[in-house]
């Protein structure tokens, strides 16, 4: 069976040529066009552009024009240009469903042929044309080059250990073929960092070794200060963080300035592939301006009016602040729901270097012991004012694969079962202070580290450290910065972190359910084990827990079908094995999200789930088709 899957959808239409009198020119490039340095929008867009009806409640039609400020908290955070500006090969709508974008349509044929068909005349943001060989490029010459990927091909791009095998059917068709089912393949083409399968290859390959002669690559490499042909090719080719201003792209907005820069401008995609029902070529805004900040001043500065779209680096905290600035500063401070598994959580490192604690922590009834010990709705009250939910680390109730049992495992507040438990595993011996022993004669002190942005964890734990005080168990606090709490955590020099939970609290059953199992290096508490699958085995440690195995195994089934009923059974399964081992201790969920907007931006949503997968933050709200209304107002 061949399931294809067409734009023709409530919210999303494709254009055909003549469905309008006339495309409209965005004001911005009339001048560029007029003096002859960009061809008509007619002749820019494909000749079957996306057409994006407005559909949505409280949306409507825009105007061209204006610029976007935007703070950031580091150069590196440019990507969130690529994560809300959200443009796929294809992508996720507000309803979670997979639709065309990039692409025209696309075919599926028992899990493992996938054919994708191209819109005629789509062209890159240079004016050159899209076309299978870029395709072909960003496969063979980028994903598959062992210089490049040094050896470690992407895991979602093998079967059974092998990779697809890649076709060119025709000048607007291109297919990938695998021996079994690859339900990862689409998943990951739409996620918030996407899988690239799609590169400008006319432009790349001047710094590729396979194209450029060996002299001219020696300049190239000399000249951008690289060692290697490879160092000098992935900077040039970085989608995720396009910090390369020539770097052709498909994006509603490209960026314009070379890093370092305190101050990042991304201007309108005159090629962009998008119309709205009038005619109009989207984005609607020219510009969006990046002003780089320190964190913690983001919030102030975003109280101050110099921000006109801002999520990121504020928090549920600041939204008093931030309210009460709409009385001086012309914006609007929504509240969206956060999207992930918990607003905060602990993550006890299962690979921790202490052989005793680590004997401890992989003991489930210790970490069953430290969930019930804590006071989650003293907690939400606290810190989230009542407005959260008190629940383990899991999916959130708008995800289809939510079950009840599945937030309330080991969330009660019970001290007394707490204590049970610590007992019956030998930790029944007490100092003066009440705090337990460990079978080594040391005491139970669990020394807890964070990366020390966010308040919120700070606010948290000093209430946990009264829960766990009253079933002997010392609780220290310990801040570091991010890059230096990674670090540790993988090197088994931190016995538990704090963070937030579940990235994609509101999955479906077709989502990728690899956070539930050992699968990432970046993963708090098995990172080790993480890095034995990434790495095919070569490095880090094979999971020793049988409970982790089976998540894993659990895992491997899902990849390996490709039927939508039996992902769902396994989610199930992943789901309720994860909760029952505590394997992060959820606190609460469902907090709130504030979003400033300046009065005058419209088609920002009211109410949204504010999240980085699968959301992309702003972006399957449609961030090319948020406008500014120049007469203003709430």
């Amino acid at each position: 069976m061949i399931l294809r899957i067409l734009c023709c959808t409530l919210a999303l239409l494709v254009g055909t040529p003549g469905a309008y009198a006339g495309y409209i020119e965005p004001d911005y490039l009339k001048e560029k066009v007029a003096k002859g340095e960009l061809p008509p929008v007619e002749e820019r867009l494909p000749t079957k552009p996306l057409l994006i009806e407005q559909l949505e409640p409280g949306k409507s039609p825009g105007q061209y024009g204006g610029e976007v400020r935007s703070l950031i908290g580091g150069q590196r955070n440019i990507s969130q240009m690529t994560v809300s500006g959200y443009t796929r090969l294809l992508r996720y709508d507000d309803k979670l469903q997979l639709k065309p974008d990039v692409l025209e349509s696309f075919d599926v044929e028992e899990g493992r042929i996938f054919t994708f068909h191209l819109r005629p005349g789509h062209k890159w943001s240079d004016g050159e044309p899209l076309t299978p060989e870029d395709f072909r490029y960003a496969l063979e010459d980028v994903q598959l080059d062992e210089d490049l990927t040094k050896g470690l091909i992407s895991n979602y791009l093998l079967v059974n250990g092998k990779p697809p095998k890649f076709e060119i059917l025709d000048d607007l068709t291109v297919r990938y073929t695998w021996d079994a089912p690859n339900p990862d393949f689409l998943p990951q083409i739409a996620a918030p960092q996407a899988l690239s399968m799609v590169m400008p290859a006319h432009y790349l390959k001047q710094f590729h070794k396979k194209y450029q002669s060996e002299d001219k690559l020696k300049e190239l490499i000399k000249a951008n200060k690289e060692k290697k042909w490879t160092g000098l090719h992935i900077g040039k080719a970085r989608q995720y963080r396009p910090e390369n201003p020539d770097l052709p792209t498909l994006d509603p907005w490209r960026n314009t300035t070379k890093p370092p820069a305190e101050q990042f401008v991304f201007e309108r995609n005159p090629y962009f592939h998008r119309v709205d029902a009038e005619g109009r070529q989207l984005p609607y805004i020219d510009r969006f301006v990046l002003n780089v900040s320190s964190s913690s001043l983001i919030p102030a500065k975003t109280g101050a009016g110099e921000a006109d779209l801002q999520g990121s680096n504020i928090s549920f905290a600041d939204y008093t602040f931030l309210k009460e600035s709409e009385q001086s500063h012309p914006i609007n401070v929504k509240l969206w729901e956060s999207g992930r598994g918990s607003r905060v959580a602990l993550y006890p490192n299962l690979n921790y270097e202490d052989e005793a604690w680590r004997k401890i922590l992989q003991d489930v009834r210790f970490r069953r012991a430290l969930s019930l010990a804590i006071n989650r709705r003293e907690i939400n009250l606290a810190v989230f004012f009542g407005l959260g939910k008190p629940s383990a680390d899991t999916v959130l109730p708008a995800s289809p694969l939510f079950r009840e049992e599945y937030a309330k495992a080991y969330t009660d507040f019970d001290p007394a079962a707490a204590n049970k438990l610590l007992d019956e595993m030998g930790l029944d011996k007490r100092d003066s202070d009440g705090i337990r022993f460990l079978p080594d004669g040391r005491r139970a002190e669990i020394i807890i580290e964070t990366a020390g942005e966010d308040t919120v964890e700070t606010d948290v734990l000093e209430l946990i450290v009264d829960h766990w005080d009253k079933i002997g168990i010392k609780l220290l606090v310990r801040t570091s910065q991010t890059d230096v709490l990674r670090s540790r955590i993988i090197g088994g020099k931190v016995m538990m972190a704090m963070a937030s939970g579940l990235d994609n609290g509101i999955p479906t059953a077709d989502m990728n359910p690899k956070a539930l199992a050992p699968t990432s290096h970046e993963q708090l508490q098995w990172p080790q084990w993480g890095i034995f699958v990434e790495s095919n085995g070569e490095k880090g440690t094979e999971a020793d827990l049988p409970e982790a195995r089976e998540l894993y195994d659990l895992y491997k089934q899902w990849r390996q079908t490709a039927d939508h009923a039996a992902r769902a059974e396994i989610w199930h399964k992943m789901l309720a094995l994860y909760t029952s081992q505590v394997f992060s201790i959820g606190i609460v969920n469902s907090t709130l999200q504030p979003i400033v907007a300046s009065t005058k931006l419209r088609n920002v949503p009211d109410k949204a789930i504010y999240g980085f997968d699968p959301t992309a933050y702003f972006g399957v709200y449609g961030m090319d088709t948020f406008w500014f209304d120049e007469k203003g107002g709430s």
